[in-house]
């Protein structure tokens, strides 16, 4: 199973969190909020290869830590993947607008330089701003919208640009989000849970519980849970390369 998008290093054991994952072979994106949290993250899962570690600046808190994009800049070279990055347009967050747009186009530029990167992006209430911001950085990598929550025209343009897409239980638990699921190219399309922020069942959800983000794309895409689980092996394996040959 594949667990692209969960913060192992915000559960309350992240150490035991890792274990497990490890126990239960399972290919997870463990990703930061802050350049500053990367090495002690990168440190849980040293010995799981399974496990990579993306380096981030969360949007939510650009205003806060915008000072940490020199480390950043130190620490791309050692990393594959990026993220959590991107724009959140939630009315508590449109008074730091300005700071998320500085980090997240100085990010981006970066990307670039750094000869592109396999990027997971935040983009609640602002996919449009950040299909633009990527449009304007086109060598910056494989983008990967995580929890995407826009329109079905967003969708398309999202599509258009070579985005990827990952889906997660709490998503695809309502109407709104099954149907964007639908609409996304089958071999772009991988899972997440984005733990502990979401829950499942009552409690936070584990990168195990992608399970039900699997059997959620079985109905929805009218395929058995194996058939499934070979295209997203698939579609991992394919950004596999692209991370290996950006190095």
């Amino acid at each position: 199973m594949i667990d692209f998008h969960a913060h192992l290093d915000l559960y309350p054991d992240p150490h035991a969190a890792a274990r497990e994952c490890i126990v239960r072979k399972l290919f997870v994106l463990s990703v930061t909020t802050t350049p500053s949290a990367w090495s002690g993250t990168a440190a849980l899962t040293e010995d799981a290869p399974r496990i990579r570690t993306a380096l981030g600046l969360h949007p939510q808190i650009a205003h806060e830590r915008k000072g940490e994009l020199p480390l950043f800049e130190r620490l791309l070279p050692q990393v594959r993947y990026v993220g959590e990055i991107g724009l959140d347009g939630g009315l508590e967050y449109r008074q730091y607008w300005p700071d998320q747009e500085q980090v997240f186009s100085r990010v981006l530029s970066l990307c670039t330089l750094a000869g592109g990167r396999i990027m997971t992006i935040h983009s609640r209430r602002a996919a449009t701003q950040v299909l633009d911001a990527l449009a304007k950085e086109p060598g910056a990598g494989v983008a990967i919208l995580h929890w995407f929550s826009g329109t079905q025209r967003e969708l398309e343009r999202a599509v258009d640009l070579g985005c990827w897409f990952s889906v997660g239980p709490a998503m695809l638990a309502g109407n709104k989000g099954r149907a964007l699921a639908a609409k996304m190219p089958r071999g772009r399309v991988l899972t997440e849970t984005d733990g502990p922020f979401t829950q499942v069942d009552g409690r936070a959800a584990w990168p195990w519980d992608v399970d039900q983000a699997v059997k959620a794309l079985s109905q929805i895409w009218s395929e058995p849970n194996d058939t499934v689980q070979r295209q997203l092996v698939s579609n991992l394996r394919r950004l596999t390369k692209f991370s290996a040959s950006s190095e």
